[in-house]
């Protein structure tokens, strides 16, 4: 699992709403922090809720600096849907590989739900060299993490 003051593993992915567009984790650094918001699923209301919160404190996040990105297994199209479903001004990464939620060690499964190689809810604020400055890891996945001691890390990683 990455941890404060590890190198944040890299990875790519696939930008939401395109099978084409890829994401490289390394292409987003040095231009500020980054923050990589890991959710179960789409559309489920504890990842719902999660997503707009980040979207509500979005302007603070854009005031220090910050690019924020939601990453999940979901395909690109699910999330295209779910970011217009709820206006999300920000970019959602598509890990349907698993690639991201494996080299962060947030793989789960819930097997009552049928969900097998889903991300644990996760919050991770890299530095422009992809050093890991802070992190939050959920204990139980319809947590959600604390806004405003993510919103201080971010603003003290510019």
């Amino acid at each position: 699992m990455a941890s404060t003051g590890d190198s944040a593993p890299t990875f790519t992915a696939t930008f939401k709403g395109s099978d084409h567009e890829t994401f490289d984790l390394e292409e987003q650094l040095g231009d500020g922090p980054v923050v990589l918001a890991f959710f179960p699923g789409a559309f489920t209301p504890p990842c719902s809720n999660e997503m707009v919160a980040l979207q509500d404190h979005y302007d603070r996040f854009e005031e220090a600096g910050a690019t924020l990105f939601g990453i999940s297994a979901d395909s690109s199209f699910s999330l295209g849907a779910f970011a217009d479903e709820y206006d999300l001004e920000f970019d959602l990464v598509s890990d349907m590989a698993g690639d991201a939620i494996e080299a962060y060690d947030l793989t789960m499964d819930i097997s009552e739900l049928g969900l097998h190689g889903i991300a644990n809810r996760a919050v991770y604020v890299l530095d422009d060299e992809g050093a890991v400055t802070y992190e939050w890891v959920a204990e139980d996945p319809t947590n959600e993490p604390d806004y405003d001691a993510l919103l201080e890390a971010v603003e003290a990683s510019q």
